[in-house]
């Protein structure tokens, strides 16, 4: 048996007399930011030089409001959201389209995707618009046997021109985004499709694009207002939009710039209702991927107006 060790009493440190004084309270000092203040001042005097400035100027801004909801301007703001819409499906199609036909096995397939995929990134968008339109210079006819044959003048009219001009170049970029969503999806999900007997379309269709959604929505929304902004390209072609018709009121008023900011302040309004309707989508396709879903901005709204009501350091 082991012998135990028995410690004397008096060979224990002693111990130290419990303070009667209360224990003090730590004053926190907050650190202070010295260049949070400096960048701040900076700003607010670069603010107020900007505004300054385009004090100065002879801006007819009443003209803005003047023409702000004119028929044309509302026409204009028509035809920019239908062309957007438009050439976003001419994209998507021809986006996943193409991302499938990279990601094949056949080499002509995948090459052909490639190479389309190239050219249009390749090449500015205004050039592509500038070369469907001037076509009929070297192309009199269209003549696709007996289903279409006409002057090519009258076949390609502004609208089929812008749609063509963006719509294709969309896909090529939309081609990307839907490849990188297609190879985000484990390879293990389509393997127990097939063995479960579901055909290849079919596993694509309702097992990989589901989940391939979550990394392709984001960037999608992102192409969608772009595309917005873009459809000012197409006034090159004589397609009347919105940046069209302000141009045209703008030299018919003797107001160009101011026309200019009018056309600024719709695609502003309109990128913002996009913004909202893309921060939803996101949210939508979230679920599942993340333990709590980002708050709303009528959550956040609510949840400063309830803590205005709070004392601080305490619960109402």
């Amino acid at each position: 048996m082991t012998d135990i060790k028995k410690t004397d009493p008096a060979d224990r440190p002693p111990v130290p007399p419990a303070s009667s004084a209360a224990p003090q309270s730590l004053k926190a000092i907050p650190v202070r930011h010295y260049g949070r203040y400096v960048s701040a001042v900076v700003a607010i005097a670069a603010l107020v030089a900007i505004v300054y400035a385009f004090g100065q100027g002879r801006i007819n801004w009443g003209a803005v409001p003047e023409y702000f909801f004119d028929d044309r301007i509302m026409t204009g703001v028509g035809k920019t959201l239908l062309l957007t819409a438009l050439s976003m499906v001419i994209g998507i199609v021809g986006g996943v389209l193409l991302a499938v036909m990279r990601l094949s096995k056949n080499p002509v397939t995948s090459s052909i995707a490639w190479f389309y995929i190239w050219f249009f990134r390749g090449t500015p968008v205004l050039v592509q618009l500038f070369v469907w339109f001037n076509l009929g210079l070297v192309f009199e006819y269209i003549n696709l046997g007996p289903i279409y044959k006409d002057y090519w003048s009258s076949f390609m009219t502004p609208l089929l021109t812008a749609l063509l001009g963006l719509g294709l170049n969309e896909a090529a970029y939309m081609a990307e985004i839907c490849r990188a969503g297609l190879l985000s999806v484990d390879e293990g999900q389509t393997e127990a499709s097939h063995a479960l007997g579901m055909s290849h379309g079919r596993t694509l269709w309702r097992v990989v694009i589901p989940q391939a959604m979550r990394v392709i929505v984001p960037p999608t929304g992102n192409e969608v207002i772009n595309m917005l902004k873009t459809t000012s390209l197409v006034a090159a072609v004589q397609f009347y939009e919105l940046f069209k018709f302000a141009q045209d009121i703008g030299q018919s008023s003797g107001a160009p710039v101011e026309m200019y900011f009018l056309a600024a302040a719709w695609y502003l309004i309109m990128t913002s209702v996009l913004s909202v309707g893309q921060f939803y989508l996101e949210r939508y396709y979230a679920r599942g991927s993340t333990r709590s879903l980002p708050p709303t901005p009528l959550q956040k709204v609510r949840a400063v107006l309830l803590s205005l009501g709070r004392p601080k350091g305490g619960v109402a």
